[in-house]
């Protein structure tokens, strides 16, 4: 299914409300928008299965776990490497995926090659991770770094 063409105003009234609280019933949102809980049960199978709902999650507040800072770092990597090496790319695609504090990674257009939403438990864990892990890593040249002062808005949901 093709997203943009397929999804009715009825899928996007769910989807909305799933986005506001995932563990909704089917009651409620149907009554919510004028649907049967079957039905309502009909679309979110459909949603789940054509890759439109991804999964269900918890959304855990990192203050409430001890994580009290939150940093965004530009990352550069080297750009050129032997032929017999992995692509720097890869190589550090592979190891982002194994660092606990690195809740998200996205690549860039621009100077820098990625940028890391890192959370951690304040300045020592910070000071851990860039000196023991990031820049210990072959592929990085480079980052740089801006800390969260203030979470302004904060949403996971997409504007449906």
């Amino acid at each position: 299914m093709s997203p943009e063409s397929a999804l009715d105003k009825l899928d996007v009234a769910i989807l909305r409300r799933l986005q506001e609280n995932g563990r909704e019933t089917y009651d409620v949102i149907g009554a919510q928008i004028g649907l049967s809980p079957s039905a309502v049960l009909r679309r979110v199978k459909r949603l789940e299965e054509s890759g439109v709902i991804d999964r269900y999650v918890a959304l855990v507040r990192p203050e409430a776990v001890g994580l009290g800072l939150t940093a965004y770092l530009n990352v550069r990597l080297e750009k050129h490497t032997e032929s017999h090496k992995r692509n720097p790319m890869d190589l550090f695609r592979a190891s982002v995926q194994t660092w606990p504090e690195v809740v998200e990674c996205a690549s860039l257009t621009g100077e820098m090659d990625y940028l890391l939403r890192v959370v951690v438990a304040d300045m020592a864990h910070y000071s851990r991770f860039i000196m023991d892990t990031l820049l210990k890593h072959p592929s990085v040249q480079d980052c740089k770094t801006s800390f969260v002062l203030d979470r302004v808005k904060a949403t996971t949901a997409v504007p449906v």
